[in-house]
């Protein structure tokens, strides 16, 4: 005869399990600071001026 189990206490401990496994892939995909993330932008900002700027003809739009 197998074991008695509570399944309340089932429940809630495989609800628990899942949360934690998606707790961590949200820290992987969105574990970025808040600096980091202003950091590329700004980056990211000054590469494309730094590219613009060294463009021999100008856009058009100007």
């Amino acid at each position: 005869m197998g074991d008695v189990v509570n399944l309340r206490r089932a429940r809630k401990d495989r609800a628990r399990k899942e949360a934690e496994t998606k707790a961590a892939d949200n820290r992987i995909a969105f574990g970025r600071t808040r600096a980091e993330r202003q950091e590329t932008e700004a980056q990211r900002a000054l590469d494309a001026r730094r590219l613009d700027g060294h463009r021999l003809d100008k856009p058009d739009d100007e």
